[in-house]
């Protein structure tokens, strides 16, 4: 079990006063394992790749960054002995996440498996949550340190949410909720956690920077939860100044503690490959916060207070187990 005030990292647990700065959402790399087999692409190159890794982990530990989040759950190609090969070359500390990614359906395998289907028996997912939070992940022994949902509104999806509220009463991890502001389907998926034991303050409603609704925002703060204004560089989805406008508003209203910030970037994915963000999103990677977007938010009043709080505080309380619940 974790012990209290430690973390579990690729390299091992660490104290949890450890962590620093923290970017709580990234990816190193997304993939596709069944696209990768049936219709490779020719941007992937494993080498390459670990290899540009490991290049951008050491710029960013320059920068200030001490620890980043891969939130590459199973549904984005998660291949964590591969990525283990990046943490074992890099300064920062990189942590690991469980769930699944599933905006609409699970993998078939599942519709027959699980309590009253066809093979009966205890839900593969929430037993599959706790393995990777309490044993490892793959028989790699690399122990996740988050738990990563999605929002929506089918079966499967309540499915995966249900038994990552299992998984996280039995371990006290955090959960973080890909979500689509404009469809409000955050506000349901942490309503769904809440009835099956989850406190809001153990949730991350993530991408919740795409809404320039501050108004609605606040009210999902108020319950307790933390929002992702996490896509800075995804300009292609909403310009940075008006994400950050976004940001300051919320720190006049005091909110500074139920924020952090990220920019869901990755060093390769296969949903946007490198050469399409080289065009099309320049500024999205790991590096762009603190080279641009911090800059902005003190010249729009944020102190250092404020991102000490968002990217230090908060996501220490979120990644530390709570006592009763481990």
């Amino acid at each position: 079990m974790t012990a209290v005030g430690e973390v579990h990292t690729f390299r091992g647990s660490v104290p949890v006063t450890d962590l620093g700065t923290t970017l709580l959402h990234e990816h190193v790399f997304v993939r596709d394992h069944e696209l990768d087999v049936n219709l490779p692409d020719p941007e992937w190159d494993p080498a390459a790749m670990v290899a540009a890794a490991v290049d951008g982990l050491c710029r960013v530990h320059a920068l200030g960054v001490r620890s980043v989040v891969d939130l590459t759950v199973p549904g984005l190609g998660r291949d964590v002995a591969l990525v283990a090969q990046v943490a074992a070359q890099v300064p920062v500390h990189l942590l690991a996440s469980t769930g699944w990614y599933a905006p609409a359906a699970l993998p078939v395998t599942f519709a027959v498996r699980g309590p009253g289907l066809l093979l009966d028996g205890p839900d593969p997912l929430e037993d599959l949550f706790v393995r990777d939070l309490q044993q490892g992940i793959a028989g790699t022994g690399v122990r996740a340190a988050m738990l990563k949902v999605v929002a929506g509104g089918t079966p499967d999806v309540r499915r995966v949410l249900t038994a990552a509220a299992a998984a996280h009463r039995r371990t006290g991890v955090p959960v973080t909720v890909h979500t689509d502001p404009a469809t409000h389907r955050g506000r349901e998926a942490l309503d769904l956690l809440t009835r099956h034991g989850v406190d809001p303050t153990r949730v991350v409603l993530g991408h919740s920077g795409d809404s320039e609704d501050v108004d609605d925002l606040r009210a999902l703060m108020d319950t307790g939860a933390t929002l992702g204004m996490d896509r800075f560089g995804m300009e292609h989805v909403l310009p940075d100044d008006r994400r950050v406008r976004t940001v300051l508003a919320l720190l006049r209203h005091g909110y500074a503690d139920r924020m952090v910030l990220s920019q869901d970037a990755a060093f390769y994915s296969r949903v946007t490959p490198p050469s399409w963000r080289r065009v099309h999103a320049p500024h999205w990677h790991l590096e762009h916060l603190h080279r641009r977007v911090l800059p902005m938010l003190r010249a729009g009043g944020a102190t250092d207070e404020d991102l000490d709080q968002m990217l230090v505080t908060n996501p220490a309380r979120l990644l530390t187990a709570r006592e009763e619940e481990l």
